[in-house]
């Protein structure tokens, strides 16, 4: 046997028990969810039901909410959240500054904490009788408490914040490691040049960082089309559901109401669809090699 058949042996031999692992508990799975998704009726009385589910879902006042909710979270969330981890990246980057790691490691923190956690200590920052509300009175702001959780604007725009404080840090060591991966003397010709910090970023570290900041684009899309603990943990989908996610809507018809996982497979392929649609779109448009 030639040596470069014995390499290709070898390397089919680490891959193969990985690659039947994920086919047993990923695309086994996800083949077993997409015919079930055809069906209708309680667990121990299936039947098939054609495009019924799908149908539906276009029908369903609560579903259409929590799409939209998804996306308007999305569309608002995601690039303040990059734009914010680019800028904090670009700043902790600069090899003068001091304690940097010190910076670095209290704004990726909030990543590192439990969901469950994080969402308490949000619910009581913008309780009636919270943190924030106890500020704005003292400043003579508003006269009582405000209940943030409680309105669909105030209780979307929580979830929002939430979301950008928890992810940007995850987002910065993505931007930060690639930053490392550029030349300092790059910014130093640049620098020599007569280029301005605001062009330095724009004309060298932006391009330079495109494949990263796609990376963490699709990723972050990705996660939050599937957004769950935020509106499960904070508001409960509420105010009357103003606030629910897909994700969450899917655990309810699932779990929380009579269940019917025919629907909630349905509701799941939607976003698988909406997921592979989006990252296509996303590597067409950032990726420009030829």
């Amino acid at each position: 046997m030639s040596l470069s058949k014995r390499h290709n042996l070898t390397g089919w031999a680490f891959l193969t028990p990985a690659t039947l692992m994920i086919a047993a508990m990923s695309f086994w799975p996800m083949i077993q969810a997409f015919i079930l998704s055809f069906q209708k009726g309680k667990a121990n009385d299936l039947r098939f039901g054609g495009i019924d589910n799908y149908v539906r879902m276009f029908k369903d006042k609560v579903f259409m909410t929590s799409l939209g909710n998804t996306f308007f979270y999305l569309i608002i969330q995601v690039p303040i959240m990059l734009i914010l981890a680019l800028i904090l990246a670009q700043m902790l980057n600069n090899k003068n500054l001091r304690f940097k790691g010190l910076f670095r490691t209290a704004i990726f923190l909030p990543c590192a904490t439990s969901l469950v956690s994080y969402a308490i200590i949000f619910r009581s920052l913008f309780g009636v009788d919270g943190f924030i509300n106890s500020v704005l009175i003292k400043l003579g702001i508003l006269n009582t408490g405000y209940n943030f959780l409680g309105n669909a604007g105030s209780a979307k725009a929580v979830i929002i914040i939430a979301l950008i404080w928890r992810w940007t840090g995850y987002n910065m060591v993505f931007y930060l490691s690639g930053l490392q991966n550029i030349e300092y003397s790059v910014y130093e010709a640049a620098k020599i040049d007569g280029a301005s910090p605001l062009q330095t970023f724009f004309k060298i570290t932006v391009p330079l960082l495109k494949p990263t900041i796609l990376l963490t684009a699709i990723m972050s899309t990705n996660g939050t089309l599937q957004l769950f603990d935020e509106s499960f943990n904070l508001t409960k989908g509420g105010p009357s559901n103003a606030t629910i996610t897909m994700s969450h809507y899917i655990y309810n018809v699932s779990f929380k109401y009579v269940p019917n996982f025919g629907y909630a497979a349905a509701m799941s392929f939607l976003i698988f669809i909406l997921v592979a649609i989006l990252a296509f779109i996303q590597m067409k448009v950032g990726d420009k090699r030829d």
